[in-house]
C-alpha cells in the first residue's frame, strides 16, 4: 500500500483523519498481536502503518494549533 502524500492528507476532512487514525491504531494493535503469536509474515507493515499514523497525527495537530491561535 502506497503512502499518501502529505498534501493528500491535508485535503481530508477532520472526521476522515480521525477515522483513519483509529483504523491505523487498530491495525498496529493487530500487527503486534500477530507478531506475538508468530503469525506475522510481513514485518514491514509496522513501518508503513507507523509512518501513515505519524502523517495523520501531524496534520491533526497542525489543525488544532491553527484553530487555537
Amino acid at each position: 500500500m502506497a503512502r499518501p502524500n502529505t498534501s493528500e492528507v491535508r485535503n481530508l476532512s477532520d472526521a476522515d483523519i480521525n477515522e483513519k487514525i483509529d483504523g491505523l491504531r487498530r491495525e498496529l494493535f493487530q500487527l503486534r498481536f500477530e507478531q506475538a503469536t508468530r503469525q506475522l509474515a510481513n514485518t514491514h507493515r509496522f513501518k508503513e502503518a507507523r509512518i501513515k499514523l505519524a502523517q495523520l497525527l501531524t496534520v491533526q495537530s497542525e489543525r488544532q494549533r491553527s484553530t487555537a491561535s
